[in-house]
């Protein structure tokens, strides 16, 4: 096993991890932003108005993508294993 190889698998999995999670943190970033807008403009200053819609927005993107980042969680998994008999050898 040498330094190369860890540190391109290593780059791979952070890759894989920030594409996994870009649709539902960027989707819950953009409701909180819309609704940060719509209480400045209000002037509505409530804490509890954001939460509802952000965990709604998180579910239905679970929801949306959930079969697409287990799919890429997957592809990384098998990867893993059929790298490991190189690993050993």
């Amino acid at each position: 096993m040498n330094y190369e190889f860890i540190i391109g698998f290593s780059r791979q999995a952070l890759e894989t991890m920030l594409l996994v999670s870009l649709p539902v943190l960027g989707l819950s970033m953009l409701v909180g932003l819309l609704i940060s807008i719509f209480q400045s403009v209000t002037q509505i200053q409530e804490m509890t108005i954001t939460f509802v819609p952000k965990v709604v927005v998180t579910f239905l993107a679970l929801l949306l993508f959930g079969s697409w980042m287990l799919t890429k969680l997957a592809d990384l998994l098998r990867q893993v294993i059929l790298s490991i008999p190189t690993l050993m050898g």
